[in-house]
């Protein structure tokens, strides 16, 4: 369902000023990380939770559970 856009037209819009990009180039927003394939057995109740998981956010349940992976590694880096 699409929701209607608002269109504000009347009235004065106030004083304009540039904002300076300060946006980094899109080939530094893409970084690709070298990954590892590895073979690892999981239990079927946690794979079966992350594919609800990554359905319901319409990502790959792969790249959620390497995310949650990189993030456990991190921080145990940092502690």
């Amino acid at each position: 369902m699409r929701r209607k856009i608002k269109r504000y037209s009347k009235g004065k819009i106030g004083k304009v000023r540039v904002v300076r990009d300060f946006l980094p180039p899109p080939e530094q927003l893409a970084l690709r990380e070298q990954n590892v394939k590895v073979t690892l057995s999981l239990s079927r109740r946690s794979v079966e939770f992350f594919k609800r998981q990554a359905r319901a956010r319409r990502v790959p349940y792969q790249r959620m559970i390497r995310a949650l992976v990189d993030a456990y590694a991190e921080r145990q880096r940092r502690a």
